[in-house]
Formats: C-alpha cells, sequence, structure tokens
C-alpha cells in the first residue's frame, strides 16, 4: 500500500514491500530494504543512470529519449549488466536520479550491496534488490545537494580509505601489449626527476592472462623491475587481472577445477577481450581463493609492487543463477586487500561501486582513453574513445568523496595522437578536476615543449570548486566542460543550484 511522505518540501507517493516506516536521515529519508516505487510526477524529466561497472555509460537522458545502454550483446557481457539490460526504459545501478523542469531533483539511491537496480518511467522511479538488500536513501533538492547526501550517507556506512594515487605514469597508451624490459628501463630512467608518484606496468608483462608469471620479453624477471622502479624513487605499479582466465591459459586447461561453471558444467564466459571470451574464477571454492591469495603474495610480498591496477574485477560478480554477485565480489577484493595490506594502493577497473566501498582505494570510471575523441565505426558508448571516458568520468564526479575518480590518462604527446588542443585541454581540466592525473607518455616521445608542460601540469596543485554540472573554477579560471558533452546531450550544461 502506498504511503505519502514529505523529502525535500515536496510530497511523493511511495510503495515498498519492505514493511516498515521510512525514518528520517540527514538531506532525505531512509526507507526499508526491499523493492521501493515512487511516483515522482515530474513528467519529461532528465533520469540519471549510473552504469553497473567502469565502463558502463552513465549520464543523463530525457525520460522520452532511448535509454542509455550498450547495445551489442556481446560487449555488453563485458561492459554492463546483461541482465538487467533494458532498450526500451531507463535503468541504472545503484543509484537513479529524475531532474525536473523546475531544477528540483529526486535521487533514489542503494545503501549497500546485493545487486541494487533502478528504473523509471514518466511516473514511477523504482528500486530493487537481486535478494534481500539494504536500505535505500530517497532525496529531493537541487542536484548537488542530493547526490551530496547520498554519498554522505554511503560514507557513514562503508568510509573512504583515504589513499591517495598521485601522479601515475602508465606505459598502456604507448605500448600497449608490446612492452618490453628493455624499453620500460629506459622509459624509468628517462622518468627520474619528473614529478611522478608511481610508475604502472601495464598488460603485456605476463605469460598470458590467467597465467601471472613475466613472459620472455622481461628475463631479469619482475622484482628486478620492481627494484629498478623503486631505485629511480617511484611507487612500483602493476596491472593484473586477478579473477579471471583466458581460454588457452594453463589456469583454465589445467586447473580447470577453479573456473566459474554454469548449470551444464560448462565455464561461465564473464566477457570478451584479446580476441575471444574469458572465463572466472569460482571464489566460492577455497583453491581459488587461495590462487588469488598466492597471486597477490608474490606480486606484493615477493616482487615488491605497491600500486595495484586490478583489471576486469567485475568477473568476480559474473551472473549465475542464484548466486550472491555482489557478495562473491566483495569478498574477491577483501581477500586482496587482506593479503596485500594496508600500504598498498588499489585501483579497481571494471570496478561496480557499492561493493567496492571501503576497500579500493580508487575506481576507473570510464572506458579506456584511446588517444582519439571518437571513433568513426562505432556508436557504442561503452567504447574506448576519449569522449566516451570523459563524458562517463564527468558524470561520476558525485563518488569522490567515497573513492577515488580515475578518469584514465591525460595525453601531452603529438606522436601517435589525433585528439585536438581543445579536446586534450578538457582531459586535463577533467583530470584536475577528479584529483587523480596519470599520463602514458613516454619522455622520450615529448617534444622540449611539451616535457615543459607535463611537468608544470603535473606540479600544479589546483583549487578546484564546482560552479554548475559541468562548469568548474580551476584556481580562478573558469571550465566549462558541456561542449565536451555536447553530442551526447545537446551541449546542455544546467547549473546545479
Amino acid at each position: 500500500m502506498a504511503q505519502l511522505v514529505e523529502v525535500g518540501g515536496r510530497v511523493f507517493a511511495v510503495q515498498h514491500s519492505g514493511g516498515g516506516t521510512p525514518r528520517p536521515t540527514d538531506g532525505g529519508l531512509l526507507l526499508p530494504p526491499g523493492r521501493v516505487a515512487v511516483l515522482h510526477g515530474l513528467g519529461d524529466a532528465e533520469f540519471y543512470r549510473n552504469g553497473q561497472n567502469s565502463w558502463s555509460p552513465s549520464g543523463w537522458r530525457r525520460l522520452s529519449e532511448p535509454p542509455l545502454r550498450v547495445p551489442d550483446p556481446r560487449r555488453r557481457v563485458t561492459a554492463d549488466d546483461p541482465v538487467h539490460d533494458d532498450a526500451n526504459r531507463h535503468h541504472s545501478s545503484a543509484v537513479a536520479a529524475l531532474r525536473g523542469d523546475d531544477g528540483g531533483t529526486l535521487l533514489l539511491g542503494a545503501l549497500g550491496p546485493d545487486t541494487p537496480r533502478l528504473a523509471a518511467d514518466h511516473d514511477t522511479l523504482a528500486g530493487w534488490y537481486a535478494a534481500g538488500g539494504a536500505d535505500w536513501f530517497l532525496a529531493h533538492g537541487p542536484e548537488d545537494e542530493v547526490f551530496g547526501a547520498y554519498t554522505d550517507e554511503l560514507a557513514r556506512r562503508f568510509g573512504p580509505t583515504g589513499r591517495r594515487a598521485g601522479n601515475v605514469w602508465c606505459s598502456w597508451y604507448a605500448y600497449y601489449e608490446n612492452i618490453t624490459e628493455e624499453v620500460l628501463y629506459k622509459d624509468i630512467a628517462d622518468l627520474s626527476g619528473l614529478p611522478f608518484d608511481v610508475v604502472q606496468v601495464d598488460d603485456g608483462w605476463a605469460e598470458r592472462v590467467g597465467d601471472w608469471r613475466p613472459n620472455a620479453k622481461f628475463p631479469s624477471g619482475m622484482r628486478a623491475l620492481a627494484e629498478r622502479i623503486d631505485d629511480a624513487g617511484f611507487t612500483p605499479g602493476l596491472w593484473i587481472a586477478p579473477f579471471i582466465a583466458l581460454p588457452q591459459s594453463r589456469l583454465a586447461t589445467e586447473h580447470p577445477h577453479l573456473l566459474l561453471r554454469d548449470a551444464t558444467g560448462a565455464p561461465v564466459i564473464a566477457g570478451y577481450n584479446w580476441g575471444g571470451p574469458y572465463f572466472a574464477l569460482d571464489l566460492a571454492r577455497a583453491d581459488a581463493r587461495e590462487h588469488v591469495a598466492e597471486l597477490i603474495r608474490t606480486v606484493v610480498h615477493e616482487w615488491g609492487f605497491r600500486y595495484l591496477k586490478l583489471d576486469f574485477v567485475n568477473a568476480a560478480a559474473a551472473y549465475l543463477p542464484g548466486r550472491r554477485r555482489d557478495e562473491a565480489y566483495r569478498d574477491g577484493l577483501r581477500l586482496i586487500r587482506e593479503v596485500a595490506g594496508e600500504d598498498v594502493y588499489l585501483l579497481g577497473s571494471g570496478a561496480i561501486l557499492l561493493p567496492s566501498l571501503g576497500i579500493l582505494d580508487g575506481l576507473r570510471s570510464g572506458p579506456d582513453v584511446a588517444p582519439m575523441w571518437d571513433n568513426y565505426a562505432t556508436v557504442d558508448p561503452s567504447d574506448a574513445t576519449a569522449r566516451n571516458a570523459f563524458v562517463n568520468s564527468l558524470h561520476r564526479l558525485w563518488w569522490s568523496p567515497l573513492v577515488q575518480v580515475d578518469p584514465d590518462v591525460v595525453y601531452f604527446r603529438s606522436r601517435l595522437n589525433l585528439l585536438t588542443p581543445r579536446q586534450l585541454g578538457w582531459l586535463r581540466d577533467l583530470a584536475d578536476v577528479c584529483g587523480f592525473r596519470a599520463v602514458s607518455d613516454p619522455p622520450g616521445w615529448l617534444t622540449p615543449t611539451e616535457l615543459d608542460e607535463l611537468r608544470t601540469y603535473l606540479e600544479a596543485t589546483p583549487e578546484v570548486r564546482r560552479l554548475g554540472r559541468y562548469r568548474f573554477a580551476v584556481d580562478g579560471r573558469e571550465v566549462d566542460l558541456g561542449p565536451a558533452v555536447a553530442p551526447e546531450r545537446g551541449g546542455q550544461a544546467y547549473p546545479i543550484s
């Protein structure tokens, strides 16, 4: 039975299956666990979608517009929640919001994991958990205030870790999988004296995804590489994908019992990359958990890497009927944190927000920032382009009080780069706004002018103030990022308050 509630000076009809009574909290109301439906009365409002994982599209769309989603079913397995996809109804993960034409924003957000999902149409805003779930948070008011109140409520329950990455140099966008020990040793020497805190080695160092030993391109081994980075004055960082394995890996072929399997006994496909599918580990198994623990012990305590980029982690929440997906995911991350220790920075990519909180220090907030703004061959909002990464991260800035928002790299090089000066400026401004700055340009690729620009940018600690949804003051300079969103939202840069 529906009941009337007043929130933010407006009355809404709310129906929830959990029983109990809504309880006031700072900035809104707490609603009991279960299914919640709010009769919003906002008409053709703007709908805010938060995608399920790092690569899932996020942003605002009118209810009368097509839903924001990943159109390719195969890509959806990797880059969103395929079980919750809906081509005809606006849907979201963890939180959703509706902004009426009067500027008021109605927000409904989950306050715990258990695969919270939301959907909206012209009449209702609904939320539910896969199983029992936790409370819901309901708020109405100015956009920045309701998102701020929601993050405050989450922070009280989970708490941010407080660890910061500093300035990160990453090998990925220069070499991709073609990294070698020889090339990296040269880059480490060239990076000496530049204002970086972390040097992170990305994909291409291991024998195979799932087989986490150095390949022939790294004859001196990973401990020697970490020591070289450390001796140069940087924190050693390493890319791993601890919860997945390729079908042709030794792990999959020699230890198939470690893989998550469906009712037919076939390995569950957790996504597609490297030219085909990849499998998920079954973290409900003690031997699979010990496999992950041994990997982390080796990488951190034997080799000496103290910054871990954990990729494709959403595989721990791969769909299986009757399985508590977020619980398996959170247990996997908690295991990594316990083995790695509290002094290791953990960055999640493919990460799911709520079950990551209090464990991971940073989350990638969008797809890869390829050195091109758009890709003429695709309109998939989860594909690797600078624009997709930019738009996603800009619409996830509200995460910042809970976890570091990683918008991925910025560029200074002109070599192998199709971005215009204006687009390069957008990326750099957004990284400043996020407070997470990463670069993938080898110093040897930069002209003297580009090297000076990089140094000046990384040495600065700008003061950032938000002025509107897409407008900011960065050291007193007004930055309007709305035009970068224009192809997606018609350039509408509504003020927050």
